[in-house]
């Protein structure tokens, strides 16, 4: 569906090949395989659209991130969406409070519970990858993982950033 979106926008999608990934057996050779094509398609791309919904937990994919900063340290135009299932998840210590929990210390300062320095400048993800977006959308949906809307919010922006 998300090959059909950008081909419907002009736009050539560079994805993996799900189908081929998964008709072969997982080795360290394949592993090897799939980060040398992910990183010639990236040399390849003009922008790219970076989905960083929260995957297995309350921040986006670490692959996704490694490919937000790939892609801008080549100096390419970085869009991205985020769904979210409520209007609360758009900020990322609410959503680590729900995960790890933290708490405010006098000064105001956000830490986990491990004491960690939690980042909450009331934005959805890190710092880093929210600035590094021309365009971050966010969506509230029912479905985070299926739905497409932020992919067509940085398709469209992207044919106006082009044009």
């Amino acid at each position: 569906m998300q090959r059909a979106l950008c081909d419907a926008a002009g736009l050539i999608a560079l994805l993996p090949d799900e189908a081929n990934l998964l008709a072969q057996e997982p080795s360290e050779i394949l592993a090897r395989q799939i980060y040398a094509a992910r990183m010639a398609a990236m040399r390849q791309a003009d922008a790219a659209v970076i989905d960083l919904t929260p995957w297995r937990g309350p921040t986006a994919d670490p692959g996704a991130a490694f490919e937000a900063g790939v892609l801008s340290g080549l100096g390419k135009p970085v869009f991205a969406y985020m769904n979210i299932t409520t209007e609360d998840d758009a900020d990322l210590a609410t959503r680590l409070s729900g995960y790890v929990g933290i708490e405010v210390d006098d000064e105001g300062v956000v830490h986990d519970q491990d004491g960690c320095l939690v980042e909450d400048f009331e934005l959805p993800e890190t710092l880093m990858l929210w600035a590094e977006a021309r365009r971050l959308f966010i969506v509230v949906t029912e479905d985070p993982l299926r739905d497409l809307t932020g992919l067509q919010l940085c398709l469209e922006a992207i044919r106006q950033y082009a044009g």
